[in-house]
């Protein structure tokens, strides 16, 4: 069939079909604008594994929500594609990921280092890096909007790379309740917690990040000596709101922040926990789905251009019975797909 052909027989009204692409839809990866690119890594994870099944998980969970979107209603004629998961590399990090726990455990005993097994570690996240890059260059070529889903956060830096090099003035917007401005953190150099600070190393022009709650002190320090960081705890989002201020304004003023040519990079757990409670690093408080929502919305509506994004930290339930995680996460992931068409469409 072809495209138009695909448009006039889909129902998006009916229901979505389980072995269906991502959301149910009838797409191929040439009839799609946004490519969805699945990592299934966890390896650094330092407080609790699991997020590597979240892509599977998402996709798994996506068939069964609507497809309008308040912002664009037929976004889903852009066409979405996700990526088969890579077998390689879920390998890959079930082989590394006992590697990092042996590691953590040594650190937290009192142990020596071990040069040997860190060098491991991070050959293995650099070869992931390279991975994702290459992908990412590929989607960008043939015209695509990438996304990547992971996976801890630290899966997207070499798609960030990737578009940066197209787009050097990129700004990133982080919704996340960690700063991940970490210098290689535990040791390892593409640690979830030091995606943000490998980033500007890489030459983003601006770091916007909302809904901070969990901070170390070095990563404030960072905060007020690089200008190209602005940062929205939530404490102090919590405080002006408490005051009479809207969070139409603060999101108004996080999206001032940024430059025209916006990577967003969404960590699950910038949401309340309770939308979220089997991510790897729970904080409570957080924003909700709509706080969320309204804050990517007003990217959006202020003229700016999505050029990339990513969805991490989502982890299924361990015992595989709960799929809230995976269902919120499968409805963020759709809201940032359709957004990032909007942006584009002027």
């Amino acid at each position: 069939m072809t495209r138009e052909e695909k448009l006039a027989a889909f129902d998006p009204n009916g229901i979505g079909a389980a072995q269906a692409q991502i959301f149910g839809l009838p797409f191929n990866y040439p009839e799609s604008r946004v490519v969805l690119l699945p990592v299934p890594w966890d390896a650094t994870a330092s407080y609790r594994p699991g997020s590597a099944n979240g892509p599977e998980a998402i996709r798994q969970a996506s068939p069964q929500l609507d497809l309008f979107d308040p912002d664009y209603p037929l976004s889903w004629q852009e066409g979405f594609f996700m990526l088969q998961v890579s077998g390689e590399w879920a390998q890959r990090n079930r082989k590394t990921r006992p590697l990092v726990a042996e590691y953590i455990r040594m650190l937290e005993n009192g142990a020596p280092e071990d040069p040997a097994l860190l060098k491991r570690v991070n050959d293995e996240t650099e070869a992931l890096r390279k991975w994702v890059f290459e992908r990412t260059a590929e989607t960008l070529h043939e015209g695509k909007i990438p996304g990547v889903i992971g996976g801890d956060h630290s899966t997207p830096l070499g798609a960030m790379q990737a578009v940066l090099a197209r787009h050097p003035q990129m700004s990133i917007l982080q919704v996340d309740a960690h700063a991940d401005l970490r210098v290689a953190y535990e040791g390892f150099q593409h640690s979830h917690a030091s995606i943000m600070y490998n980033a500007l190393q890489a030459g983003v022009t601006g770091l916007v990040q909302v809904g901070l709650r969990d901070v170390c002190l070095a990563e404030k320090e960072l905060i007020n000596q690089d200008a190209r960081v602005r940062a929205f705890f939530q404490h102090e989002l919590d405080a002006r709101r408490f005051a009479g201020g809207t969070w139409a304004d603060c999101c108004r003023d996080a999206v001032a922040a940024l430059s025209q040519e916006v990577w967003i990079s969404f960590d699950i757990d910038g949401l309340d926990p309770s939308l979220c409670p089997n991510t790897g690093t729970p904080v409570p408080g957080g924003l909700s789905f709509a706080e969320a929502s309204f804050l990517l919305g007003e990217v959006v509506r202020s003229g700016r251009r999505i050029v990339g994004f990513d969805l991490n930290e989502v982890a299924p339930a361990p015992n595989g019975e709960d799929e809230w995680d995976a269902n919120v996460g499968a409805r963020m992931l759709y809201r940032l797909c359709s957004l990032a068409c909007l942006s584009q469409r002027s």
